[in-house]
């Protein structure tokens, strides 16, 4: 009786891969009357020995062959031995110089596959079966957010834009795998280079040899991309509008600055001065920056760590004009830069202005024609808005008055209050403690320091310090808060001041040009905090300034990516961009077939949803590149037999 037995196709497969295996095909010959020479003489057959399921060895005819006179025993053995490797898609290492046999070989292939003697497509299949036990995993690196970077250098057409500067290819592939590490992960050089080559995929993306890398060349790639800096942002600048249609219509102007670690002796632009991150022990150097509202960058500068913010604009707007022709554009400025030295520049410049008054105003009348506006902002805080007049300037003003900043400056206020009334105490203390200070020109002293310290409360308070005249000394003091200075107070807390040069209509229209500062302070945070752009560690100005520069460059990809990335509703930060695209990673897999083949293999994973979100949006690929296949035949070495022997003997 028959056994019915069910099996997969896959358990097919590894059946017929286990007698593949075993296949050989040999040449076997009978005695025959040849009839083009009416001699007796050799008829061949070709014959293939397998083994059944039993295990048992057995013979089938492939084809019939004939006569062969012109074929020698040696050469028919080579044909043998060929066609096997053939089956089993063994590859020879030496090319055969025999016309004969590479003929017959050839023949009696297209043979087997025409008349359907063999079954390739079995073999094929087979070929591909790996024995799970050799698969390792090797060379993980991670490429999702630098593909996004990538794709965003290329859409930018900076590496034409290199090329036209007579760069060389290999260094515009340096040039670019160096921004796109900046962005993706901005650190050191000599870090920088590690990243490259431990965990980034970055080289397989630009085509620059990974094993080339050095810290070195980072460093002269970021000194050679600082001396085409003007050209480069006008390039860019120009391209992004274009690009994306972007009008320039309000132009914002702002200053940072960033600290250095390290003594900087030599330095002609590391200079103390008033620090963001009140770092006063640093030195500190000044980035000025002029950007649209949707954050792309017009131009930047660099100027000494002490220079005063008004100082700075003449020369921005000089260069603005010189980048762009676009004029009556709106140029956005906080109250540190608005002198009137400056806004009178700006309109001689042939632009307008928005900017918040340097000082509060005190002698201002209400607009009767205009009505108050009461809005509430995007977190839900109430903001009144009303048009003023006054009599120092033509311009014109609204009075803002925003409840959270009331609230915020009636919490430092309170603070202030709080705490130059412990300053008091503490004084008044050490009049009655033994070895404290008592003699009047030391009180006063403390008083004086107090007060310094405290400049925006210590007016609130009346003190009264009692001396004696003998040994003047203070034998007491008292203070005494006056509340209607301080309701006084209260009432300007979370006021400030809007001023235009332009002919206004409505106070929202002014309220929201002047909001797309924000922009600018969005785009401090992300070089600052997202690109590394603090501190510095460089000891010499040039690389300073190389390492600023190429921070800036980094974020014209960055801005581009997020730029689009908001237009279809996903607003995360940079960092947030990066993390996402790390998930994605490109692994070299490689694994033993069958046929003794060693095949690797090097893809791309499969995107998490984020991620395939975020490339539809960016029109990308889910892949950054396809699938990398190579097969390496194993080496086997065998005892060298004499062919003589071997022709026409089965296995």
């Amino acid at each position: 009786m028959y056994q019915k037995v069910v099996c997969s196709t896959q358990g097919v497969l590894v059946y017929w891969v286990s007698l593949l295996i075993f296949v050989r095909m040999y040449f076997k010959s009978s005695i025959r009357n040849n009839p083009a020479t009416g001699k007796i003489d050799s008829y061949f057959r070709l014959i293939e020995s397998y083994r059944n399921v039993e295990g048992r060895v057995c013979h089938r005819t492939l084809l019939n062959v004939g006569f062969l006179p012109k074929v020698s025993a040696e050469q028919l053995n080579k044909i043998q031995t060929y066609l096997t490797a053939r089956h089993h898609q063994k590859i020879n290492l030496f090319e055969e110089s025999d016309p004969v046999v590479t003929d017959m070989t050839n023949t009696l292939w297209d043979r087997l596959i025409t008349e359907k003697r063999i079954d390739v497509q079995w073999s094929e299949k087979a070929s591909k079966l790996v024995n799970i036990e050799t698969i390792t995993h090797s060379n993980v690196r991670e490429i999702g957010a630098e593909w996004m970077s990538y794709n965003t250098w290329n859409l930018l057409k900076l590496s034409e834009f290199l090329d036209k500067q007579g760069w060389a290819p290999q260094q515009v592939q340096l040039a670019a795998t160096q921004v796109i590490s900046r962005a993706v992960y901005p650190a050191s050089e000599l870090k920088t280079c590690r990243w490259i080559k431990d965990n980034s995929a970055v080289c397989d993306l630009t085509g620059y040899e990974m094993e080339d890398i050095t810290k070195d060349k980072l460093y002269e790639g970021a000194l050679r991309l600082y001396e085409i800096k003007d050209k480069l942002q006008t390039h860019l600048s120009s391209h992004t509008n274009t690009l994306f249609d972007l009008p320039d219509k309000i132009i914002l102007y702002d200053l940072t600055n960033t600290y250095f670690e390290g003594r900087k002796a030599n330095s002609r632009l590391a200079r103390y001065g008033k620090s963001k991150e009140r770092r006063n022990d640093a030195k500190l150097v000044v980035l000025a920056m002029v950007i649209n509202i949707e954050g792309f960058i017009k131009y930047t500068a660099i100027h000494e760590g002490n220079i005063a913010d008004c100082s700075t604009l003449e020369s921005m707007i000089n260069k603005l004009s010189s980048y762009s022709s676009e004029r009556k554009a709106i140029i956005v400025i906080d109250a540190g830069i608005a002198t009137e030295q400056n806004l009178q520049f700006i309109k001689q410049k042939g632009y307008h202005y928005v900017c918040v008054n340097r000082t509060k105003l005190k002698d201002y009348e209400v607009r009767q024609d205009r009505f108050s506006v009461l809005l509430e902002t995007k977190t839900k805080q109430h903001v009144r808005l009303k048009a003023i007049t006054t009599d120092k300037s033509t311009d014109y003003y609204i009075e803002v008055k925003s409840a959270l900043k009331t609230a915020t400056q009636t919490s430092m206020k309170n603070q202030f209050e709080q705490r130059f009334e412990e300053q008091l105490q503490k004084i008044r203390q050490a009049l009655f403690t033994k070895g404290g200070v008592k003699m009047a020109h030391k009180v006063y002293e403390r008083i004086g320091r107090a007060k310094q310290k405290y400049p925006s409360v210590h007016h609130y308070y009346d003190i009264e310090v009692t001396v004696n005249d003998k040994t003047k000394h203070v034998s007491d003091m008292h203070w005494k808060k006056d509340y209607q200075k301080h309701q006084d107070n209260q009432k300007v807390l979370g006021r400030y001041f809007l001023r235009t040069d332009l002919d206004m209509k409505d106070e929202m229209v002014l309220w929201n040009i002047y909001n797309t500062i924000r922009e600018i302070e969005s785009s401090f945070r992300c070089l600052k905090n997202d690109l590394a752009l603090r501190p510095i560690y460089h000891k010499n100005d040039d690389s300073s300034m190389a390492h600023l520069h190429l921070g800036i460059l980094a974020y014209w990809l960055v801005n581009t990516i997020r730029y689009q990335l908001k237009a279809k509703g996903i607003k995360s930060c940079w960092t947030e961009l990066v993390r996402i695209g790390n998930t994605q990673k490109v692994i070299t897999t490689t694994g033993q077939n069958v046929f003794d083949k060693i095949i690797t293999t090097r893809k791309c994973s499969e995107p998490l949803a984020n991620l395939k979100t975020i490339y539809d949006a960016l029109n990308l690929k889910y892949r950054p590149f396809r699938k990398q296949k190579s097969v390496v035949h194993k080496s086997i070495q065998k005892k060298l037999q004499s062919q003589t022997n071997q022709a026409f003997t089965p296995p």
